[in-house]
């Protein structure tokens, strides 16, 4: 079952269902973001997606889960195909730059919902592809 949640809210990612991605997470869900801040709660997950969907268009592909003996921890490993759409805050022009990023995710399962997402992936490599060095 826990293994199910995971598969389908990286289906959801890749449908742009974020409703269905958020009805996966608790309410309480723990959001690290890549060299970011660490974010609790729901509705400051649905103004991360809200914000990622206003500069970003992506799509996950090689999606690898990997899970703990017991089913409650997950890593992913996946390749981003991405198209920077709008200039997010502080980095580089938004001109339609498209980029091909490695990254990953730990993911944390309980009481039937995803209780802890945390990304990663290399943002030296994501400057580089869209011409900011």
């Amino acid at each position: 079952m826990s293994r199910d949640l995971v598969d389908q809210y990286y289906r959801a990612f890749n449908a742009e269902d974020y409703a269905g991605m958020l009805a996966l997470l608790s309410d309480d869900v723990v959001h690290d973001i890549n060299q970011g801040e660490r974010q609790v709660g729901k509705p400051q997950f649905t103004a991360f997606l809200k914000h990622m969907e206003d500069c970003y268009s992506e799509r996950l592909e090689n999606i690898v889960v990997m899970a703990s003996a017991d089913n409650t921890r997950f890593a992913a490993e996946f390749v981003v195909h991405g198209k920077y759409l709008r200039t997010d805050s502080d980095l580089p022009p938004a001109r339609g730059q498209v980029y091909k990023l490695p990254a990953g995710a730990f993911l944390e399962v309980a009481r039937g919902r995803i209780t802890r997402v945390t990304t990663y992936y290399n943002l030296q490599d994501w400057l580089k592809q869209v011409g900011a060095t």
